[in-house]
């Protein structure tokens, strides 16, 4: 269904909770190919599980029920490092592979500062890691077979009391759900362990904001299934799939970080990897934090479906331990490039207008301090030149676009 030239947003409903493998289920109810989330999970574990699905009922409704069955004896360990260079070697679609490493990064990231290590150093354990990777690619690659753009969801019932884990009783919610959970609204709503770590990275990852079903025109709805039948409530999460019907084709969102404890000298290298990685725009700005350290902001405003990438970029290029984000609403101008020549060489000039008029005029600046080196002449004479030559051709503020 990835074809499609409609953008779909998708809302999660875990207010009964969320695990990786409800999500996966719900996705896979709601139409997403079975075949292509077997494929994008064979791309990077090889043979090593297979994904079948059952219908079950839950407190009386129906729902899809996601099974991950290992397929190999004595699985190894694996560390986030190793499931990372795993991802990048995977024959996965690009958005597929982006999604699920931002997943992983974040997990990573959570379960290091719950025990005192550093990320890379993070391990799943054995059959674990397994399952881990099934509802993670999963996940990713049934949200790219339904053309899923965007996501919200709801608050997220976490669950209360303790659960008995490799090192005897926890708290519910677990540590690295408490972790992931933070800046995002929760609730216990029933006893036991309700949200998952792998669940909630999932929705923490690749939800933009926490809010109640928006205005949207239903195109699809899926029922995932946990593995109890509770009798008090229904143990599934629900996904409603739908066509946004306030959202902007230029929605975007703005990805912010403090830092004060990296290099300066890497800032620029930061600055020009997000452009590369797709961010439509980065820079910094002068802060000073607690016990007045001079530190900087970082911004990052993207589309959507770039989030991901870019989070997983500022994760591993900054020293910050977390990344903060909100839906911003861009009104740009019409654009166009137009080249001009000047003397010795050509450049292009940005053409911004706003019905039918020009409104903004630009020489291309990198193409005037190439045309400069070439030429042995000083920047600010041939961006001059530039601007005159555009003048000459029509394009002034005001004219006709």
């Amino acid at each position: 269904m990835n074809g499609s030239d409609t953008a779909r947003h998708a809302w999660i409903d875990a207010s009964a909770g969320v695990a990786g493998d409800m999500l996966l289920g719900a996705l896979l109810d709601a139409g997403a190919a079975l075949a292509s989330v077997r494929a994008a999970v064979d791309a990077v574990v090889p043979g090593a599980v297979l994904i079948t699905t059952t219908e079950v009922t839950r407190a009386g409704l129906r729902a899809r029920k996601a099974h991950v069955q290992v397929q190999v004896t004595d699985p190894p360990h694996r560390t986030w490092a190793s499931i990372r260079t795993m991802l990048g070697a995977a024959g996965l679609p690009p958005p597929v592979r982006d999604r699920a490493t931002a997943v992983f990064a974040r997990l990573a990231e959570a379960e290091a500062r719950v025990h005192g290590v550093p990320a890379e150093r993070v391990h799943f354990h054995e059959a674990g890691a397994l399952d881990a990777i099934a509802d993670v690619v999963g996940v990713c690659a049934a949200l790219h077979d339904l053309g899923v753009t965007s996501i919200s969801a709801s608050p997220v019932a976490v669950g209360s009391g303790h659960v008995r884990g490799a090192h005897g009783l926890l708290p519910v919610p677990v540590p690295a759900v408490t972790e992931l959970a933070l800046g995002w609204r929760v609730l216990a709503g029933g006893p036991g362990e309700l949200a998952t770590p792998t669940g909630m990275a999932l929705l923490r990852t690749l939800a933009t904001s926490c809010e109640d079903l928006p205005a949207t025109t239903l195109t699809a709805a899926g029922v995932g299934a946990g593995g109890r039948d509770r009798p008090d409530r229904a143990n599934v999460v629900r996904v409603l799939i739908g066509t946004d019907e306030t959202a902007a084709p230029h929605d975007a969102l703005l990805l912010e970080a403090n830092v004060d404890d990296l290099d300066p000298r890497l800032w620029p290298g930061v600055l020009a990897g997000l452009l590369d990685n797709g961010a439509d725009d980065a820079w910094l700005v002068p802060i000073l934090m607690k016990k007045g350290r001079p530190a900087h902001t970082l911004g990052v405003l993207c589309a959507p479906d770039r989030a991901p990438a870019l989070r997983t970029f500022i994760f591993e290029h900054t020293s910050t331990l977390g990344v903060r984000e909100s839906p911003r609403r861009k009104t740009p101008l019409d654009r166009c490039f137009v080249p001009v020549a000047v003397a010795g060489g050509q450049v292009s000039v940005k053409v911004g207008s706003h019905a039918g008029t020009i409104v903004q005029v630009m020489p291309e600046f990198e193409d005037v301090a190439a045309l400069a080196r070439r030429l042995g002449r000083p920047e600010r004479l041939l961006l001059l030149e530039a601007q005159a030559a555009a003048a000459a051709a029509g394009l002034l503020p005001g004219a006709p676009a």
